[in-house]
């Protein structure tokens, strides 16, 4: 059973006298670093001295330095910045500046787990991953909520990393959601199957095959962008507040019936024998060396990019664009 903890868990003197450094204020960075401030907590956020965040962190109250002097003030200095950059920014800018009994925290496994950044034995190492991205971090925490989040602990040389970030994910807000224990490892390899095999990968897939099929079969693209994408949110949105269960109690009986009848005809053997393949290459690690050369290398950022602008000129995203301008409550994301 996985352990979980609440705010009356949570020591906040654990963090006492202590200055987290923050790197990067991004959608995590700007959500922590404010979080945690409002929290009590001494914070200092590190950024390149050209950053155009500099001056948001600093309308928050923020101090902002460069990396180099934001991590040698930090007593515990968190990773917010992105996968393929942090083990260059982390060798380069912070571990010289990281002293015995300080902590390096992540919020996301992947340069530890696969060993991009090899902290030195002298620190503690430990994760703290909210479940939900930036934006809904910050703004329950001003809710008066909070976002559920994963802790890690890799490595504890004080014998106080558990405790220090419990306190840092209660003054992000995740204490009064819940705060679950996991490892890197764990994390890591969960995390990259969901994004590839159901959520990014799996779904996208999914919504193009269906868009596709419905438009070759002779259907007006509005009506297949409504039936296979649009309406997809109504049905997570069911399944994110009460499960499948309310999910299937809610839609019509003929929805229910297709749903028993047609998923294991979609999603059967050869999907199940895919993504067994999809987890095989995140544990052995060739995907994350695959992405790592890829996005280090100017053919491979390249292509990526390529990619990017070619998928966003598929049919069903100029479709979607013109109906989603019918649609004045839909939120719009930076």
């Amino acid at each position: 059973m996985i352990n979980k903890y609440y705010d009356k868990d949570c020591n906040m003197d654990a963090l006492k006298g202590k200055t987290v450094a923050v790197i990067g204020f991004g959608s995590q960075g700007h959500a922590h670093a404010r979080n945690l401030h409002e929290s009590g907590v001494d914070v200092v956020v590190g950024l390149r001295p050209d950053s155009k965040s500099a001056q948001s962190a600093r309308d928050a109250g923020l101090e902002v330095y460069d990396v180099e002097t934001a991590a040698e003030k930090g007593d515990i200095v968190m990773m917010l910045v992105p996968d393929e950059l942090a083990a260059d920014i982390y060798n380069t800018q912070v571990a010289q500046h990281m002293k015995a009994g300080d902590m390096l925290m992540f919020a996301h496994g992947f340069n530890i787990h696969y060993g991009y950044v090899k902290p030195a034995a002298d620190i503690d190492v430990s994760m703290v991953a909210p479940k939900g991205p930036g934006h809904t971090v910050r703004s329950q925490y001003v809710d008066g909520g909070g976002v559920p989040s994963l802790i890690a602990i890799y490595q504890d040389v004080t014998g106080t990393a558990k405790e220090k970030s419990l306190a840092y994910a209660s003054g992000i807000g995740a204490g009064r959601a819940g705060i679950l224990e996991t490892t890197y490892k764990e994390e890591t390899e969960t995390d990259l199957f969901g994004e590839q095999a159901v959520l990014c990968g799996g779904v996208t897939g999914l919504m193009i095959a269906g868009f596709e099929t419905l438009v070759d079969a002779g259907y007006q693209p509005e009506m297949a962008y409504f039936e296979t994408m649009h309406e997809l949110k109504l049905i997570v949105d069911l399944m994110n507040s009460g499960g499948m269960e309310l999910m299937r109690k809610s839609v019509s009986n003929t929805a229910e019936y297709g749903d028993y009848y047609a998923s294991g005809l979609v999603i059967g053997d050869e999907s199940k024998a895919a993504m067994k393949k999809i987890l095989d290459r995140i544990q052995d690690g060739s995907f994350a060396d695959e992405f790592m050369t890829a996005m280090k290398s100017e053919e491979g950022r390249a292509k990526f990019l390529a990619e990017r602008e070619a998928r966003s000129h598929h049919q069903s995203s100029e479709v979607g664009a013109e109906l989603r301008s019918m649609m004045s409550w839909l939120r719009q994301y930076d």
